[in-house]
């Protein structure tokens, strides 16, 4: 009896699972979609089920994303003009009421269903997929290391300083997928054969782990891009730019660009951190300020440990930018780091006279 009773439920239980099985199939296969873009610029065929954005990275068409798709910086914004669906409330907080009237969507949220037609722009269709080798990682902090990867495929990159590029993790440990996450490029744009990425160490990240626990010198990895808008204007006399952290990396590249095309500009970078072991480029950054007049490099720490025996300038990094900085007239600002530290010295910058339309920033 016992015995009976069991194997029923047994058999009950299998036939529930098969049945959700077989409902979440009908319910998710959608078949064969078309993604109509630009109005018959290019016409996709796919299959439905997958996100706009994952879809349209199938089709060697690559969306910028800095979240790797799970809609926390919104960067994936497309203008949809039919089939996406009502909006969800993930998309709500990136989309103000404009965007929301003229169809603007998230397209990681947007969900292939049916036909769409959707509104890009024709530049994304120059961005390309790279096969990559690592050739070196050097250790820059306790958490931060930089990586040169070699292009392999195609084996050149153009590129504007300041601009990223999305990483690829491959499946490792327990992560049985592959994520990407979005990295500034460090490098000038002159060394278009390689590119140098600087990481920094995010607790439970996946993709940060992958790169400080799971990649190593001489792995193929995969990269798309170039992504962004956040590059040289120079609409001005003089540069201010600040960063923390891993947002030296565009910083790095502006910098560099602009000294070996011999532009005018003169430039004060301040980079902030909390203490020595945090400090990474000391020596490449002031090198620099010994060698070009128009270069002048602070660093800061916030806390300093006495150990660390530190004799540059302290406090927060709006601090000393607001020491240092008296007039803000005929300049523009360059910032990159945490969102915390970038509305901080977006106030000051603003108090000094720098207007908003002057002032850049990528959050990291």
């Amino acid at each position: 009896m016992v015995l009976t009773t069991i194997l029923s439920i047994s058999l009950i239980s299998v036939t529930l699972a098969g049945m959700i099985i077989i409902a979440e199939h009908l319910l998710n296969n959608y078949g064969d979609c078309s993604i109509d873009i630009n109005k018959g610029e290019k016409i996709l065929q796919v299959k439905g089920g997958s996100s706009l954005l994952s879809s349209l990275a199938g089709q060697g068409i690559f969306i910028p994303s800095a979240c790797g798709g799970k809609a926390t910086c919104g960067l994936c914004k497309v203008q949809v003009l039919e089939g996406a669906g009502p909006l969800l409330p993930t998309e709500a907080p990136y989309l103000d009421q404009a965007e929301r009237t003229a169809g603007y969507r998230l397209s990681c949220q947007v969900k292939v269903k049916q036909n769409l037609q959707i509104l890009v722009p024709s530049e994304l269709f120059n961005i390309q997929a790279y096969k990559t080798k690592i050739v070196k990682i050097d250790e820059l902090t306790h958490d931060i290391k930089g990586l040169r990867l070699q292009l392999l495929e195609p084996d050149r990159i153009r590129f504007k300083a300041g601009q990223y590029v999305q990483l690829y993790t491959k499946p490792y440990g327990k992560v049985k997928d592959s994520v990407f996450r979005a990295y500034s490029m460090a490098s000038v744009p002159s060394d278009d054969q390689a590119v140098e990425l600087i990481v920094r160490q995010v607790p439970e990240g996946i993709c940060t782990t992958y790169v400080h626990q799971a990649l190593n010198e001489g792995d193929e990895v995969r990269i798309s891009g170039p992504y962004g808008d956040f590059y040289l204007r120079g609409n001005c006399e003089a540069l201010i730019m600040i960063a923390g952290g891993s947002g030296l990396a565009p910083i790095r590249s502006l910098i560099l660009d602009i000294l070996e095309k011999g532009l005018p500009y003169k430039m004060t970078f301040f980079f902030g951190a909390v203490s020595l072991r945090d400090l990474y480029y000391l020596d490449f950054f002031k090198d620099l300020e010994d060698r070009y007049d128009q270069f002048r490099f602070v660093p800061a720490l916030s806390k300093p440990d006495p150990a660390d025996n530190w004799h540059g300038e302290t406090g927060l990094i709006t601090e000393v930018v607001a020491r240092f900085v008296e007039d803000g007239s005929g300049k523009e600002a360059y910032l990159c780091g945490s969102p915390g530290m970038i509305q901080a010295c977006l106030s000051v910058l603003q108090k000094k006279g720098i207007t908003e339309d002057k002032i850049f920033f990528d959050k990291f």
